[in-house]
């Protein structure tokens, strides 16, 4: 392989670390975000009755499913 060939590859792959740390730290922002956001739903009023309707419906589309 050329020389030049392998300069390209080689910045190539520097570009493709440096994409790969944008989408790693844009994906921890994104953790942090969801984090944030559960915890404050949590704090709101009428979030226990809520999980329990969410709960319920979700055990019911199961038993449907199971049925067909």
């Amino acid at each position: 392989m050329k020389e030049s060939e392998l300069i390209i590859m080689k910045r190539k792959i520097e570009q493709l670390g440096a994409l790969m740390q944008g989408v790693l730290q844009e994906l921890t922002n994104l953790r942090d975000l969801s984090v944030g956001t559960l915890e404050t739903v949590k704090k709101m009023p009428g979030y226990e009755k809520a999980i329990k309707a969410l709960e319920k419906e979700i055990k019911e589309k199961q038993e449907k499913k199971n049925v067909e």
